[in-house]
């Protein structure tokens, strides 16, 4: 057993390399840019949207009362109509990219310091760089990927970009695998 807190580098600087390795991802590679197409008719959505003011929070449309509602014959005309949505609204105005980021940021450590526990429960100090590699990696692609698949599974995400999200999960996972193998304590 190796105690968490002499892996508090690997954990911090794991964070650090998926950090970059995200924003080079997202911000240089065309990889994500196909996640969320344009409307076409965006700008008749956007004026038929505005004047209901939706307060910012996650939607689904059409929604049943209750679960009585759900057999209704008045509910299923509406699926049947549609426009059947799950839908996030943001608050308007420009997105805070540096609040965003420090929240990306925390959660990589986070998930550094569970890939830390359970890497750290199961081995001691001196165990192989491949050992160390294998548990820290595994439990990172689990922090950054599986929990993704219930998006596409529940609220018809698309696959692709799901699969996407889960390859850059794999690449955030190596990274992090690999920091603890190389910085694991002798």
């Amino acid at each position: 057993m190796t105690e968490l807190s002499v892996l508090w580098l690997p954990i911090l600087l794991s964070a650090v390399f998926v950090f970059l390795a995200s924003s080079i991802i997202h911000m240089l590679s065309p990889w994500h840019k196909s996640d969320y197409p344009k409307l076409s008719n965006e700008d008749k959505v956007l004026e038929a949207l505005r004047p209901l003011a939706i307060p910012p929070g996650d939607y689904m449309v059409p929604r049943p009362a209750n679960r009585q509602d759900v057999n209704s014959p008045e509910f299923a005309a509406k699926l049947k109509n549609g426009p059947v949505m799950v839908v996030t609204v943001l608050p308007n105005g420009p997105f805070s990219m540096g609040r965003n980021l420090g929240l990306w940021f925390t959660y990589c450590t986070v998930v550094g310091i569970f890939a830390a526990y359970i890497a750290g429960r199961a081995l001691p100090a001196g165990a192989p760089y491949l050992h160390a590699f294998r548990f820290a990696g595994a439990t990172a692609f689990i922090g950054h990927s599986l929990a993704l698949w219930q998006m596409s599974i529940w609220y018809r995400r698309s696959w692709t970009t799901t699969i996407k999200a889960t390859a850059d999960g794999l690449i955030y996972a190596l990274l992090t695998g690999g920091t603890f193998g190389w910085l694991w304590p002798r």
